[in-house]
């Protein structure tokens, strides 16, 4: 049986390096990219099977990278990996093009087999994340109204703004990230002047009422 061969990309190395290390000889792994134009330049050199991406990273996130290759490269199949589990985020990269979407708290395990799934051409969520598609196709969701609220923040803030309204502690939310303590005071303080909020609770219930938590 040939071998899978799959890029990673992401703009965390630390992450990268610990999913290279569930994967590799099992899998081959054909390179790591961190932002959208080492990862268009990766995969159009080496036309993997299976592309991991992660939705928001610099130069327009996952689905920018699926725009500028999939017409071109219709065979590489992507599997985004991220974080988020907000709905929007689901069905923005699904719309684009992606067969799958799992989030970063899969097991080494659950990862292999929703690589070997969506490269057999099968589409694969984490089972929460489903039924946002479901509902978006059904029009239970409206994406519109959504994605017209969070375009006042930046990718960053709005990981920032989930892990928050969910009732991460600050510290929580910077080892998550990998950043600073201070810098996540910084986006959160962005966060509630661009939505007008004047707390963490006001957060977390414009938050849940969009169903990004």
């Amino acid at each position: 049986m040939t071998t899978l061969r799959v890029a990673i990309v992401d703009d965390h190395a630390m992450f990268r390096t610990g999913v290279r290390s569930e994967v590799d000889g099992v899998l081959d792994v054909v390179g790591e990219a961190e932002d959208v134009e080492s990862a268009v330049a990766l995969i159009a050199a080496t036309t993997p099977d299976v592309v991991l991406l992660d939705v928001h990273m610099p130069g327009g996130g996952g689905i920018e990278v699926i725009r500028r290759l999939h017409v071109r490269h219709p065979d590489v199949r992507f599997l985004a990996l991220s974080v988020s589990d907000a709905a929007e985020d689901v069905i923005g990269v699904i719309r684009a093009g992606a067969r799958g979407y799992v989030t970063k708290n899969i097991s080494g395990s659950e990862l292999l087999d929703a690589i070997a799934r969506v490269a057999a051409g099968d589409a694969v969520f984490s089972p929460r994340l489903a039924g946002f598609v479901l509902d978006a196709f059904a029009g239970t969701i409206e994406v519109a109204q959504v994605d017209e609220d969070l375009d006042r923040l930046t990718a960053r803030e709005r990981e920032v703004m989930r892990l928050i309204a969910r009732g991460y502690a600050y510290k929580e939310v910077a080892t998550e990230l990998f950043i600073s303590v201070k810098t996540v005071e910084t986006h959160v303080s962005s966060v509630l002047r661009k939505l007008q909020l004047s707390s963490r609770h006001e957060l977390t219930r414009w938050a849940n009422d969009r169903r990004l938590i």
